[in-house]
């Protein structure tokens, strides 16, 4: 028949005495012979999923300058610079061709005064003055045949002269200016019975003078007839300052 089963061992605890000696530990043993190479494995295995996109990184060393690039497409216009500080004076450019003829200006009214007069009846009263009253020209006016007087309306120098017919008995006339003899002359007669007399002189004259010409009393031969003239004419020379009559004079 089958064997009966072991009996339960006992628990009762051995006596110190019977206890088993405990191991003692031997020395390293050296090292084996590596084992032979394995052979490689015929399945590769499956691509993992893609990884989570890992933190930013810290920011990275400058690197070296590139090579320059093409040129850009032109931008905009900016706005209007401030002007910029007066250059120095350039070199003298070419001399241009000749323009066309301009427009005629308007001419330049240039200061006038002049008259002449005739003697109209002989031998004038003496020691004032001689009205020479038969007009030649006076368009300025300046001379007035009613007083024999010639008016200055335009200082300046002057242009004075006379020519004068005697007759029958000598001539001493005096050119007069602000009632001061400027100039005198006589005409004296040898034997004849008619003669000339002329006279020319240069004054300078201020704004009001007057000019006029009287006859001594015991030498007035002045003479006038239908063949013989005697004549008193005086002209402006130029003036004293054309600059303030004509500012763009030069």
């Amino acid at each position: 028949g089958p064997c009966p089963p072991p009996p339960p061992p006992s628990r009762e605890k051995a006596p110190f005495w019977r206890h088993q000696a405990e191991p003692i530990k031997g020395n390293k043993g050296s090292y084996g012979l590596p084992g032979l190479k394995g052979q490689k494995g015929r399945v590769e295995g499956i691509h993992g999923m893609d990884g989570k996109q890992g933190e930013k990184g810290e920011q990275g060393s400058k690197g070296e300058k590139g090579d320059l690039g093409p040129a850009g497409l032109m931008g905009p216009s900016g706005p209007k610079g401030d002007a910029g500080s007066r250059g120095g004076r350039g070199a003298p450019g070419k001399k241009g061709s000749r323009g066309a003829k301009g427009t005629r200006g308007d001419s330049a009214k240039l200061p006038r005064s002049a008259f002449s007069a005739g003697l109209s009846k002989p031998f004038p009263p003496p020691n004032v003055p001689i009205r020479f009253d038969k007009v030649l020209y006076n368009d300025q006016e300046d001379y007035n045949p009613s007083t024999g007087k010639f008016n200055c309306s335009v200082p300046g120098a002057y242009v004075f002269a006379y020519h004068l017919t005697v007759r029958g008995r000598p001539a001493r006339v005096s050119l007069m200016a602000q009632s001061r003899r400027v100039a005198k002359a006589r005409e004296t007669l040898y034997g004849q019975e008619i003669d000339q007399a002329s006279f020319l002189t240069v004054l300078r004259l201020s704004a009001g003078d007057q000019v006029w010409l009287e006859v001594a009393r015991d030498w007035n031969g002045l003479y006038v007839s239908a063949e013989d003239d005697s004549v008193f004419t005086g002209f402006l020379l130029y003036p004293d300052d054309v600059s303030e009559i004509l500012p763009d004079f030069h």
